[in-house]
């Protein structure tokens, strides 16, 4: 069973981040640290600088972060602790606390990522929300970082067509950061959750992005890079998604503009071109059910008996763009009745509309 004081106790310590952690618990655990001498924390492989934080913890920072926890809505996640995200534990340095505002369940449902430029043309914010709009309507929960530009389109996006968003942050869920998106914090709160690996009081600083990066890769089946720079944060994170075994996507542009050239950059790396939801839909279906799989016992799954509507049309809508009238032919009934049936269904969310037709979502 998870002990919060003492993984907060060996988090506070400087320098030991997530991996070395992860190598620490493979001979101890939090709780037995808790006894042990100084000669002890040599023999596990502690350095003397480390030993002497651990042994005179931040007593007062801790007691705060815990009655954080205990506020309502308030969840601190540790490793070890079965609710945290599957796949953001598979990476190669997962953060040991994981500090969340809003429902953990989101964390368990298959992400997908939508990062961009903080100074992004109307065309690249209008392209993120419209993706993130696609990915809720598939049953996906979008997740990006808060910051302003596309970040921000992407959880709009997801919010105004009624579908959940997880957001990262560089910085304690008590320092919102901007400044400019507190409204928005607020509203993904109530439809979503934010996710941040830092004390909930500690400020936004430069280094803590890059972190913050390699969390919104982590917990993700995806990462769609909207507009980039040649230099920027968002490539940043494509690379650790694809350090971490994820696929990433890219949205061209124009040949002279500063915004396309990293997502061009990407594609000629072997980053797939996006020109529609579907493409990425089509790419990330087995990593999408390793996710459900791997925490079906912590949701309530749909029952055995439970018929879907209209079986035969379902069967002619897969993940691709299906047009109407091709799935009238493939079930053999007319245009008209299959399109009252394609409403009903898109209306209990069992398939949705993209351009070129319709798809089946997750759930259906």
């Amino acid at each position: 069973m998870t002990d919060p004081y003492a993984w907060l106790r060996l988090a506070a310590v400087p320098t030991l981040g997530g991996h070395r952690i992860s190598r620490l618990l493979q001979h101890t655990t939090p709780r037995d640290l808790l006894s042990m001498s100084a000669a002890d924390l040599a023999h596990i492989g502690l350095t003397a600088a480390q030993i002497q934080h651990y042994l005179n913890p931040p007593d007062a920072k801790i007691a705060h972060s815990l009655a954080w926890a205990d506020q309502p809505g308030h969840t601190l996640l540790t490793l070890d602790d079965p609710a945290y995200p599957a796949l953001l534990k598979e990476i190669a340095s997962p953060p040991p606390l994981l500090f969340v505002k809003g429902e953990t369940r989101w964390l368990h449902e298959p992400q997908l990522a939508i990062i961009g430029s903080r100074s992004a043309s109307l065309d690249g914010r209008e392209a993120a929300y419209e993706f993130a709009a696609a990915m809720v309507a598939a049953n996906y929960v979008v997740t990006s970082g808060l910051a302003l530009g596309i970040d921000g389109q992407a959880h709009y996006g997801a919010l105004k067509n009624g579908g959940a968003t997880v957001a990262v942050l560089g910085s304690g869920l008590n320092r919102i950061y901007p400044a400019k998106h507190r409204d928005l914090a607020a509203a993904i709160v109530e439809q979503g959750a934010l996710v941040s690996e830092f004390w909930p009081d500690e400020a936004p600083r430069p280094q803590n992005f890059p972190r913050r990066n390699r969390v919104i890769s982590g917990l993700s089946v995806g990462v769609l890079v909207v507009e980039a720079a040649q230099k920027s944060g968002s490539l940043v994170t494509a690379r650790y998604a694809l350090e971490q075994g994820r696929e990433v996507f890219a949205l061209p542009g124009p040949i002279r503009f500063a915004g396309s050239r990293g997502c061009h950059a990407l594609i000629k790396n072997g980053a797939k071109l996006v020109e529609t939801p579907v493409d990425i839909f089509e790419e990330v279906g087995a990593l999408t059910d390793c996710v459900k799989n791997s925490h079906s016992g912590l949701r309530d799954e749909q029952p055995e008996n439970e018929k879907l509507p209209f079986p035969a049309l379902l069967a002619n809508v897969g993940s691709e763009a299906t047009p109407v009238d091709v799935v009238a032919e493939r079930s053999r009934q007319p245009v008209h009745e299959v399109m009252m049936q394609l409403l009903e269904l898109e209306l209990q969310g069992l398939v949705t509309s993209v351009p070129g037709g319709y798809i089946r979502t997750r759930r259906g």
